[in-house]
């Protein structure tokens, strides 16, 4: 696997550097990447009739954290949709992109997009599948906002972006909050622990709720959706690859790996069901108003996504086995319909319903490719959608959860809407749909334009009516989710019941939804719904410029006393509980030990006391020079006459400094009353203070190891061959540190000398160099 996305990095690298040269061609360069996953695919096949496939490297081990990958039939398959979507999606780029300039790092994003799904879909350990999670959100905002120029694509591409990124970031929360409450770090440890009753309790409540957010912003769930049809502001490949087959699977992905563990929780199934159907019924009203053809299919992927969520969480193993099919067969019919509405974008010039015409007369073959795709998309025999959305009927009506009645009636509703907007699709872009003037066609589309979808539309008909093939990709899928999915198969014609009969009339509602398409618009509109999730994206966002503006008008008001003390706050009063509980683990305290230590600090005490109150500067000066004589002192009494030199040596330095700026300004300070700053300002000065006695006692007397000084002691002589420790410290034991040190501060030393050069009398007879100020 790691050998596989060092593939993706190379292609990457190369299609960055070579795209300029190359121009569209360089798509074929980038179809290296997905051929290698597809190859990878087909030589670990294995892995559907046997044990999954590990690889894993060890990165920080002291912190128990892994690169892992495990690879099982589920993700084996994600690898095979990837692989396969990412060769028709290269294939057609180097068709549809004509002279656009920045064609090679489109190209290499897109390769390192297809590298952040490879590495989430094989990721074993929780960390390492965030982190691929947030590459495809990163990779996915500069392909939206390829067309950088327009306005709609750069707030798509910030849409997207915030939305995912901000659910990838709660998904963290969950992530982690899981591995504490079960110990599991990765999903191979999680799914040992099922069904142990270790995933239940408050932390794993609180834990599924938050991963289920975070994999609905991924994969546009009601309310956070919103970024999937702005998105389709990013040309065609884009949406075909990444909208439809692979980056909006993320979030499904990780609701089916995980359901079979979360499903002790009591949030899991119910949220992950009502929400899924949910967004499917609002994604296929939604996409019943549409004139754009291309926004059309985004809210009916917005629709089926909302389908997948709901029967992967439900959680059965029926259901489990369907969600696979459904997942498979979507992102095979929806990557194809993408890429005819770029055709047909290219061919045209427009997308709209409106000004839309005849066009299955004029494109045949396109339009034969669409209508396979379509009616698959609709859940028609004997096409893969048919297949996969009968077994979720099935699933459905035999699930053991409360009110299944209710949610198959719900889903078959929301299969009929789906049938409509299919019906809308195809007829207002191939029929006579639209307005009276038949469109202008620029130029007609290529047999090697128009392959790539064509070829999809076949693998759909092909595996619907081979249900046995389909199946014998599916049922090792499914059952790397839950073994008991192995009891389930595919089939094309399953018999006259009450699922066929749902079927039927889902498909025959549906139908007479289309055919009286008038007043179901008529109804829309009196309805209303004229504000979309998009603008209550932008006026939260808005919402929350603002507010950041004020708290930020509040608490960085430029005033270095109040950054000083909120600093200081936020540093010492958690730090001063903490050492304060430890006080009565420690032994008895000895606050001196000889008379001398007294006197020292009895004076460096009374010394900074005076020196916060007095109003002469010279003064205050020395008083700063009696602190620092006082610490001196006591650093002699300890046995450290070395440190008490050095501090001997800095106050005469920083006194010698004071002196110097002192002849600037005035001789006294300027009283100030007791106001409420400065009360303000005591406390927060007495807390510090507290706070370093209390930590200075706690830490010394609550020593629990060997001081460290006893071994420098012991090892000063033998390994530094000196009998002063402090010396064999500072040149041997870190010499580095020092000789860094002694650069900082003849850079320092240059630095001031240089603002003395620049900054002396301009009125000066002697002429200043750097030797003479050094």
């Amino acid at each position: 696997m790691a050998a596989l996305l060092l593939v993706h990095l190379v292609v990457a690298a190369v299609c960055g550097l070579t795209g300029r040269a190359l121009g569209r061609r360089v798509f074929l360069v980038a179809l290296v990447a997905p051929l290698a996953t597809v190859a990878w695919v087909v030589a670990h096949r294995g892995v559907l009739d046997s044990d999954a496939y590990l690889e894993g490297y060890e990165w920080i081990p002291q912190l128990g954290l892994d690169i892992s990958f495990r690879v099982d039939g589920f993700s084996l398959m994600m690898l095979g949709v990837i692989g396969l979507i990412g060769v028709a999606v290269m294939a057609f780029a180097a068709q549809y992109f004509s002279t656009e300039g920045g064609l090679g790092w489109f190209a290499a994003l897109l390769v390192l997009f297809a590298a952040s799904m490879t590495g989430l879909v094989a990721a074993d350990a929780f960390l390492l599948l965030f982190v691929f999670w947030e590459l495809t959100s990163i990779t996915s905002y500069g392909l939206i906002g390829f067309a950088d120029t327009k306005r709609s694509a750069r707030h798509a591409a910030r849409q997207a972006l915030l939305m995912t990124g901000g659910g990838g970031l709660v998904l963290l929360a969950g992530l982690v909050l899981l591995s504490q409450v079960t110990g599991a770090d990765s999903f191979s440890a999680l799914a040992q622990l099922a069904p142990s009753g270790v995933v239940t309790g408050t932390g794993a409540e609180v834990a599924a709720l938050l991963i289920l957010i975070g994999c609905f912003s991924k994969s546009a769930q009601v309310p956070l959706h919103g970024w999937l049809p702005g998105a389709m502001a990013a040309p065609a490949p884009v949406s075909a690859f990444l909208h439809s087959a692979t980056m909006v699977k993320a979030g499904v992905f990780l609701i089916a790996r995980l359901t079979p563990t979360m499903q002790e929780t009591n949030l899991w199934q119910p949220l992950a069901i009502g929400v899924g159907l949910s967004t499917m019924v609002w994604g296929a009203w939604r996409a019943l108003r549409q004139q754009d053809i291309k926004m059309l299919l985004a809210y009916g992927t917005v629709s089926q996504l909302g389908m997948l969520v709901a029967a992967f969480g439900a959680g059965t193993p029926k259901l489990i086995f369907a969600g696979t099919a459904m997942l498979l067969a979507h992102a095979i019919y929806k990557a194809a319909l993408f890429m005819l509405v770029g055709v047909v974008d290219h061919t045209t010039h427009t997308r709209r319903i409106d000004e839309l015409r005849g066009l299955g007369r004029s494109m045949p073959i396109v339009s034969a490719i669409a209508a396979v795709c379509t009616l698959s998309m609709a859940g028609f025999p004997p096409l893969m959608g048919f297949v996969a959305k009968e077994v979720a009927i099935v699933g459905f009506i035999d699930a053991p959860f409360a009110g299944a009645n209710a949610v198959t009636w719900w889903f078959v509703g929301a299969s009929a809407l789906s049938v409509a907007y299919a019906w809308r699709f195809w007829w207002g872009a191939f029929g006579t749909f639209g307005a009276d003037t038949k469109p202008t066609i620029v130029h007609r589309p290529s047999a090697i334009f128009v392959a790539p979808a064509g070829l999809l539309a076949v693998v759909t008909l092909a595996l619907g009516l081979a249900a046995s093939q389909f199946d014998a990709i599916v049922s090792p899928a499914a059952s790397a989710l839950d073994a008991a999915s192995d009891a389930y198969r595919l089939v094309l014609w399953p018999g006259f019941g009450t699922p066929l009969l749902l079927s039927a009339l889902a498909l025959g509602f549906g139908t007479l939804l289309f055919v009286v398409r008038d007043p179901v618009e008529r109804l829309q509109n009196r309805v209303g719904f004229s504000h979309d999730s998009d603008q209550y994206f932008i006026a939260t966002l808005r919402a929350v410029l603002r507010g950041a503006s004020a708290i930020t008008g509040v608490v960085q008001p430029g005033s270095l006393p109040v950054y000083l003390g909120v600093i200081l706050v936020a540093a010492m009063l958690p730090a001063g509980v903490l050492f304060a509980n430890e006080l009565d683990n420690t032994d008895s305290f000895a606050f001196a030990t000889s008379p001398v230590q007294v006197v020292a600090a009895s004076v460096a005490a009374l010394a900074a006391l005076a020196l916060a109150v007095t109003l002469r500067r010279f003064v205050a000066v020395i008083l700063l020079g009696a602190v620092g004589a006082s610490v001196a002192v006591l650093f002699v009494d300890h046995g450290a006459p070395d440190l008490a030199l050095t501090q001997v040596l800095v106050d005469i330095v920083t006194v010698a400094v004071f002196v110097l700026v002192l002849r600037h300004l005035p001789q006294r300070l300027s009283p100030s009353r007791l106001r409420r700053a400065q009360v303000v300002r005591v406390l927060i000065s007495a807390t510090v203070g507290v706070t370093v006695l209390v930590a200075t006692l706690a830490s010394t007397g609550a020593r629990t190891s060997v001081p460290i000084d006893e071994e420098l002691l012991r090892r000063a002589y033998p390994d530094g061959e000196g009998k002063n420790v402090v010396n064999v410290t500072l040149v041997d034991f870190r010499g580095f540190d020092t000789l860094g040190e002694i650069f900082v501060l003849a850079v320092a030393a240059i630095g001031v000398a240089m603002l003395v050069i620049v900054n002396r009398r301009p009125n000066s007879d002697v002429p200043l160099d750097v030797e003479e100020v050094v």
